[in-house]
């Protein structure tokens, strides 16, 4: 549906691909994803706008539909916008859940059922968002995350297929995996990342943003469908 592109999407597909391919980033699935060409840059232009939201649920659809045809591990849908540059911690939270938002809401729209396997509640340790019947995790990265792996100077939104996760952990891969993460970025900050946790334990809505939020905290999402259509 959306075939054109930002004049700046080969500059800022290179800057993303530099961040993701430097020695410090410590997401080795997403170092991967780069290596293998499952990486997919896509430019917009800010995340406090609505702009860019219905193109950016298409392509996350046509995601989702490619993954269903042909399921394979590590890939990762980057949305980097232009800016804005100056977000702190809380404003870019708002701002993200604000397009996450916008873009379930079109999934809504379209009558796609949410992904069965997960929740649709932010508030229980199984959710995950859904987009064209597919569970995504998301990584918030901005350029004044407290937290250095989430520090890139453009405000961005990483959608990770929940399935691959899955597909991981059957496989007996998933451990190995995520202590390989968590040791690299106690490395680059010093401490380890008091938010992370795995699926199940804890709602995963906690840590999209990258933000240290305190137990009282209440995620601004709401998916209306429950039941498969």
């Amino acid at each position: 549906m959306f075939p054109w592109k930002y004049d700046n999407q080969d500059s800022l597909e290179r800057e993303f691909s530099a961040f993701v391919r430097s020695q410090d980033f410590p997401c080795v699935g997403a170092k991967s994803a780069l290596g293998r060409g499952t990486l997919k840059v896509v430019a917009c232009r800010s995340l406090t706008s609505s702009w860019d939201d219905v193109r950016m649920h298409d392509i996350a659809l046509q995601w989702a539909q490619n993954y269903k045809r042909d399921p394979g591990l590590f890939r990762s849908l980057a949305f980097v916008f232009e800016g804005p540059s100056v977000l702190t911690e809380e404003s870019f939270e708002e701002a993200l859940w604000e397009r996450l938002q916008s873009m379930t809401d079109k999934d809504e729209w379209r009558g796609i059922a949410a992904d069965q396997r997960v929740s649709s509640d932010p508030e229980d340790p199984h959710f995950s968002l859904s987009f064209g019947g597919e569970a995504f995790f998301v990584v918030g990265l901005h350029p004044n995350a407290s937290r250095p792996a989430r520090r890139f100077p453009r405000p961005t939104m990483v959608l990770n297929l929940h399935a691959q996760f899955e597909e991981l952990r059957d496989s007996g891969r998933y451990e190995g995996l995520r202590n390989a993460i968590l040791a690299r970025d106690e490395q680059l900050a010093g401490s380890i990342n008091p938010m992370l946790a795995r699926h199940g334990e804890v709602s995963e809505a906690r840590q999209y943003s990258g933000r240290q939020i305190s137990g009282d905290w209440e995620c601004p999402f709401n998916r209306r469908d429950t039941e498969a259509l």
